[in-house]
């Protein structure tokens, strides 16, 4: 049974039923690829929508360049806002390669600028995956074939941590150090944690608030 709930105050219409039929078909039959042709305008997000939420199966919805993912995050978000809808796209404001102009004999360092917040979704998209949820939707750009590494890999440094356990003060702090997160007594931002005696509070890299 899907755990998707999609929201919309329309029903399919026209050829949409016909097509989401066709296609939650061809993917519960194993189908490697389908298409689906549709002119601007006529509603094949809405379809794509449906047939995530029939079919209840983890979705990567890929875009071309950063500015159609952000409009399509924003219309999946409405479809599903009792799901997680993920974004991820490349967090580079401005990137700059290191060359060298041979005619001029000029070597120009390597330059960028990180978007924080962008940062931010993409490692709230790859916990979210790693959470086990199946209710998923990721809209991301062709960033994403750049993947995370290798998954186990990227597993060995996640964090599980649940209200009620018990957790050894040291070693948590440990743990902490070796995913590169940072302590402090000062600014309290993402990716950095704080110590008064038995209290440790945290504030995950992906989050907007931190935890005690």
């Amino acid at each position: 049974m899907s755990t998707y709930q999609l929201t919309s105050e329309f029903q399919p219409t026209g050829d949409q039923p016909r097509a989401i039929a066709q296609l939650v078909q061809g993917v519960n039959g194993g189908e490697p690829a389908q298409v689906l042709l549709g002119a601007t305008g006529t509603g094949k997000t809405f379809t794509m929508a449906n047939v995530i939420a029939e079919t209840g199966k983890p979705a990567l919805v890929l875009c071309h360049n950063k500015t159609l993912a952000a409009q399509l995050y924003g219309e999946f978000k409405a479809f599903f806002p009792q799901n997680a809808v993920e974004y991820y796209i490349s967090y580079y404001d401005y990137y700059q390669p290191e060359a060298y102009i041979a005619s001029s004999d000029v070597f120009i360092e390597k330059d960028l600028a990180i978007n924080e917040e962008i940062e931010k979704l993409r490692l709230h998209c790859t916990s979210t995956l790693l959470s086990g949820r199946r209710d998923v939707v990721v809209v991301a750009s062709v960033s994403c074939i750049y993947g995370i590494g290798n998954p186990e890999e990227f597993s060995k440094n996640v964090i599980f941590l649940a209200p009620g356990h018990r957790y050894s003060r040291n070693n948590l702090l440990y743990q902490f150090v070796q995913i590169l997160y940072s302590r402090t007594e000062m600014e309290f931002t993402r990716g950095s944690f704080r110590v008064k005696g038995d209290t440790v509070d945290v504030f995950p890299a992906y989050a907007d608030h931190a935890y005690r």
